[in-house]
This record gives structure tokens, C-alpha cells and sequence, in this order.
């Protein structure tokens, strides 16, 4: 596993021995940043459930300002650490190691303290806890520290279909490749779904 592009190109990156992570691909990263192209570039970038940090690195490398990184599993957040470490980022990189919602939460407070709000959020649950992806998208979907055009991707697996909308966030485009799938959503405020609009 390699840093695509940018500033740390070509560097190896760490990961776990066995079954406990399942990191993004490097051909997957690399056709997720050709999509977001120069607007990772000062972006504020936030990594859920972030494994071996690869992708928020990889925002890292491509110019992005702030990259926070949120994962529970404490190998894994470790492991993010000495990754980080090993490429010398010394700075705009934080490594939360809670439960996701929790790590949520607190940003949602930092916010209310005036934190800058992020740009960008990418998502990557384990393939089987389906439930998290509504979990996670739907208290996106309320969030304050999201820009107004901020955009979440979620990674899961090609055949598993993610809602089209979730509160403020509307899916504007699926992109498939091999066994996986990439949803983009966009923030529209004063939009909600139907699950919304019915309680």
C-alpha cells in the first residue's frame, strides 16, 4: 500500500497483519482523488473509521490543511500514528481513537466553539455493519461542521445500495469499481427525507 500523489508519492504505508482492516485500495484512492482533484488542495479533510489512514494521508500528501482521522480499533489507531510518523507530517493531523459517533459528537462540540468546519468527509465502514452507514450519514446529514458545500463519500460494497438522500445530504453520483462502490453526497440544507418528513 502506497501514497498515490503529491507530497509523499510513492511512500510505503503500514498496515495490519490478517483480517482486522480491510484498507481502501490504492486504485480505488487514486480514482477518488482524480474525482476530487485540486479542491483537496487547503481542504479541511475528515477520515471516518480511517483504518490505516490511507486515504486521509493521502488528502495529506494532495495539500489538504487539517486531516482528522477517527477510528476505535487501537491497533488501528496505532498504526495511523506510525504512519504519520514515518512520513515526517508533523502537523494538520489529529488521530482520534473513539467509537465514530462519539468522535462525532465531539466535533459537533468543537464546532459550537467556533472550530472550522470541514470540507470533505469520507466514510469507509466494515462491508457488513450496514447499520453504520445510515448511523453515520444520518448524523452527517445534521451536522454543523460540515461546510455548506461539503461534500461525504461513503466506500461499500458495489451491490449494497446506499439511501439517495439522508437529512441534508443528497447522493449526486455512484461510482463502481471491481467489488466496490463510492457514493458522493452533497449538503443541501432545508432538504430531508422521507424517513425525515414522517416522524
Amino acid at each position: 500500500m502506497r501514497v498515490i500523489a503529491g507530497t509523499y508519492r510513492s511512500r510505503i504505508l503500514k498496515s495490519l497483519k490478517g483480517l482486522a482492516l480491510r484498507p481502501t485500495s490504492d486504485r480505488l484512492r487514486e480514482t477518488l482523488f482524480n474525482v476530487l482533484g485540486p479542491t483537496v488542495d487547503g481542504a479541511r479533510f475528515l477520515d471516518l473509521f480511517a483504518g490505516t489512514g490511507a486515504v486521509g494521508i493521502e488528502a495529506i500528501s494532495r495539500g489538504a490543511s487539517d486531516v482528522m482521522f477517527i477510528e476505535n480499533h487501537a491497533p488501528a489507531a496505532t498504526l495511523i500514528r506510525k504512519n504519520l510518523d514515518s512520513l515526517g507530517v508533523r502537523s494538520g493531523a489529529t488521530v482520534l481513537g473513539v467509537d465514530v459517533l462519539r468522535g462525532l459528537e465531539m466535533l459537533a462540540a468543537s464546532r459550537k466553539g467556533g472550530a472550522a468546519p470541514f470540507d470533505f468527509v469520507f466514510l469507509d465502514p466494515p462491508y457488513a455493519a450496514a447499520e453504520e452507514y445510515t448511523r453515520v450519514l444520518r448524523f452527517l446529514g445534521a451536522a454543523a461542521f460540515l461546510a455548506q458545500d461539503s461534500i461525504v463519500i461513503a466506500e461499500h460494497r458495489h451491490n449494497f445500495e446506499l439511501p439517495a438522500r439522508v437529512g441534508s445530504l443528497v447522493r449526486y453520483r455512484v461510482l463502481k469499481q471491481g467489488d466496490a462502490a463510492l457514493s458522493f453526497y452533497r449538503q443541501h440544507p432545508g432538504e430531508e427525507d422521507e424517513a425525515d418528513r414522517t416522524k
